[in-house]
């Protein structure tokens, strides 16, 4: 018997390789509370086809400082990233890239709806 020779970078290899619902469910859901700077497990993912395009839909919470803190020092805002909407249109693109690049599906949009604010003291989401 003689052994597979191994495969070389750039060589394609027969078969099929897919990416389970479940599996992409997962990798959006991390690369959104990334963006969002919230727990995956509060976050919702649904797909949908665009003309043969993978569609995302998230409804999601946000981190947002405390609006107290925000009263006495308006700059928080910025320190979070700027206001809920423009870190949302940021977090779409984020998203889009990572969930893309990540899984080698391609996306046609990212929709977010925010469905909440989690109240934290840190600053900027990573």
């Amino acid at each position: 018997m003689s052994s597979p020779a191994p495969a070389l970078p750039g060589q394609v290899l027969n078969g099929h390789n897919r990416i389970s619902t479940q599996a992409l469910t997962s990798l959006a859901k991390a690369a959104a509370a990334d963006a969002l700077g919230v727990d995956a497990q509060d976050i919702r993912a649904d797909w949908s086809d665009d003309d043969g395009l993978l569609a995302l839909s998230l409804v999601a919470p946000i981190k947002i400082p405390p609006l107290k803190a925000v009263a006495r020092d308006p700059g928080r805002v910025a320190a979070f990233g700027g206001t809920i909407r423009d870190r949302a249109v940021t977090a779409k693109a984020q998203i889009l890239a990572t969930v893309a690049a990540l899984s080698g599906a391609s996306l046609s949009r990212v929709d977010i709806r925010i469905s909440g604010a989690r109240i934290s003291e840190g600053g900027r989401v990573q």
